[in-house]
């Protein structure tokens, strides 16, 4: 995730958590997320600036009306959600505190 958008909150909280539990698994898991990032940022990379290499491909038009009417308002939740988490986390808080009182968690 992306800072300012919703998987990167996931990714923290997930983190903070982990830390918690196992440093040694945290670190572990944080590395990991490092390494997917440069892998996905590579791979963004070769592939949206690369060289097309199929003829047919040279055709692909960009999004249509409909596409973009079905993207716009996913792409502003994740943004919404991603600066503005508290939207969620104050509505899942009390569900969470049950659970984790129930396993002993807190």
């Amino acid at each position: 995730g992306l800072p300012g958008t919703s998987g990167f909150i996931g990714e923290l909280l997930t983190m903070v958590g982990g830390f918690q539990a196992s440093s040694w698994a945290a670190a572990g898991a944080a590395l990991g997320v490092i390494f997917s990032a440069v892998y996905m940022l590579n791979l963004y990379r070769r592939i949206m600036f690369g060289e097309i290499t199929n003829e047919k491909l040279a055709d692909i038009k960009d999004l249509d009306m409909i596409e973009k009417i079905n993207l716009i308002p996913l792409a502003v939740a994740m943004i919404v959600l991603g600066i503005a988490s508290w939207l969620v986390l104050d509505i899942s808080a009390p569900a969470t505190a049950r659970i984790l009182a129930l396993f002993g968690g807190v």
